[in-house]
């Protein structure tokens, strides 16, 4: 026997512990920012071609679709070739092939993968996914830095000591007994369908339940493919095997309508709007019969987002939350603040200094680093932005206090945009928009609470919002009384703020299953536990010693 094997057999693995990557700034002369420009000049000038990547095979179908930076909408960066019936059933065939050899794996072989790729990622992968993001998607330096980079790999560090920590809890065990839980993959294979806007997110959907020995049908956003590429690069430079993950490019409807007739489909791991995660949902609901098992269906959808000012609150802190939680990468984020409750005894001077801070914000293509803001993402959603401009211009209950000005001649641009309304059920308020664009409101300060009881039932979703006030009573009551209204809730500062192991993210309501990301909540939905008794001392007969018979009751008998 070889005495390495031995020695490997006898091993308790315990993976590095985690800490959250450090944001890299990108300042002026920094070797970031120098490594970071050089990166996007050598991108911008290609034009890629991106095949689907099925058992670990590239194919190319010839059936292609155009991906163009969005800021610079006649510069195609990558051809991507699209899916249909015949590929997606070889993924599934390849995803079904590896499952055995992936779920088998010693689970500390499968985390060394995923450490591997964190750590290529913090490395040389760092320029190329960021320069990526930024060009595909249209994000800011820091906004890819804390997406594509640090957020991603902090999935894959934590995600690994999650893992750690759920299959090391076991049950307790009686004398002559001992129990286990063994936490298996889930019996088929996993469907990710994955969003545009955060690469981590469109890396995390996939790679969670393949870290718990699931293979995995990957769908990206047709608007994020270029990263989702370089993403998949990534996970094969760090040693994934063939036909773990399987990258599947393509229309949605074309894929989901293979992916969930199939027998072997296990599992969705799902971000996108909520009407297109309430379609999936029904769709596996009217097969649910065909299905080897009853599938996990792991979603989180839209939002509509809400900042809350109480009269106690810092003024120019609200100011600052609404321009950076509302703004930042153009609003684009379904934890993005949308609408804004304002007393009105703060409103001038909030008023005043989100125009101050408006007032400074540049936007452009995102090879100028002095650009806060970028472009919306393409065309469909810059007409479904500008709808809503256009409506507020026309409508006498609304006000557009700053912006409104857009233009798609270069890029899909469009100006922060503020507007004020003196309906708080107005449709700005209610719908979700995904650009940017901010509504608010301002009420009457002694009327606070139903101020509140209006918001709760404004929207049907249950993501993200925040309170402002110094008034420790006034926080705690609130808090409470929104405990149902945003799962995600942030005092004293702006809506989105996940950052994984510190403040894992999901959704309530129509926002989603609530499953949050970044913890361990998120990763057990992607194992399905097998209970082992094992009895060192098994019973040779059927007899219990209740049945014998008892003396004195024979006794009393004669």
């Amino acid at each position: 026997m070889n005495p390495a094997i031995t020695l490997m057999n006898n091993l308790t693995s315990r993976p590095p512990l985690p800490i959250n990557e450090p944001i890299k700034s990108y300042a002026p002369g920094s070797p970031e920012r120098a490594s970071l420009c050089k990166r996007l000049s050598e991108m911008r000038a290609e034009t890629l071609d991106i095949p689907a990547i099925i058992g670990g095979k590239e194919l190319r179908t010839g059936n292609v679709l155009s991906i163009v930076a969005p800021h610079e909408h006649s510069r195609e960066l990558a051809t991507a070739h699209q899916c249909g019936e015949k590929e997606i059933n070889a993924a599934i065939e390849e995803a079904v092939k590896a499952r055995h050899d992936w779920m088998f794996m010693d689970w500390s072989d499968r985390a060394a993968i995923f450490l591997k790729a964190a750590d290529l990622l913090a490395g040389p992968w760092r320029d190329t996914i960021n320069a990526a993001t930024m060009l595909g998607q249209s994000k800011n330096a820091y906004q890819a830095e804390i997406d594509s980079a640090c957020e991603l790999i902090d999935f894959f560090r934590f995600n690994v000591l999650y893992m750690e920590e759920i299959y090391g809890h076991q049950p307790i065990s009686g004398p002559g007994v001992w129990n286990r839980v063994q936490y298996r993959a889930l019996e088929g294979f996993v469907f990710a369908v994955t969003p545009f806007n955060f690469t981590s997110i469109a890396g995390n959907l996939p790679t969670a339940p393949a870290l718990m020995g699931n293979t995995v049908l990957w769908k990206p956003s047709s608007t994020s493919n270029l990263s989702s590429y370089y993403v998949y690069k990534l996970l094969e430079a760090a040693g994934l095997p063939d036909g773990v993950i399987n990258l599947i490019p393509g229309r949605g409807s074309e894929i989901g309508k293979h992916v969930f007739s199939s027998p072997e489909f296990t599992g969705l791991h799902f971000t996108g709007s909520t009407p297109t995660f309430r379609y999936m949902w029904s769709v596996v609901a009217n097969n649910l019969s065909n299905y080897r098992t009853y599938p996990r269906l792991v979603g989180e959808t839209g939002g509509k987002d809400f900042i809350m000012a109480h009269p106690s609150a810092d003024p120019v802190a609200v100011a600052t939350a609404i321009v950076r939680g509302s703004f930042e990468y153009q609003g684009q984020k379904c934890s993005a603040a949308s609408r804004v409750y304002v007393p009105e005894s703060l409103w001038s001077q909030i008023q005043s200094t989100v125009g101050d801070q408006l007032s400074r914000i540049k936007m452009g293509p995102v090879e100028d680093f002095s650009n806060f803001m970028n472009a919306v993402i393409d065309r469909k959603a810059f007409d479904s932005i500008t709808g809503y401009i256009d409506h507020a211009e026309s409508d006498p209950e609304v006000e557009i206090l700053f912006g409104g000005n857009y233009s798609d001649e270069v890029g899909y641009f469009i100006e922060p945009t503020v507007l004020l309304t003196t309906n708080p059920l107005y449709q700005s308020m209610c719908e979700e928009i995904f650009g940017p664009v901010v509504t608010i409101f301002v009420y009457d300060d002694n009327k606070y609470e139903e101020t509140l009881d209006l918001l709760d039932d404004t929207s049907e979703y249950a993501l993200t919002g925040a309170l402002f006030a110094r008034d420790r009573k006034v926080i705690q009551s609130t808090t409470d009384r929104l405990v149902n209204n945003a799962v995600n809730f942030y005092i004293n500062d702006k809506p989105p703020g996940a950052v994984v192991g510190q403040r894992p993210f999901g959704g309530g309501r129509a926002s989603g299953t609530n499953d949050k990301a970044g913890s361990y909540l998120n990763l057990i939905r992607w194992v399905s536990a097998r209970t082992i008794k094992e009895t060192f001392n098994p019973a040779l007969d059927f007899d219990y010693p209740f049945l014998a018979s008892d003396p004195v009751e024979s006794s009393k008998e004669d």
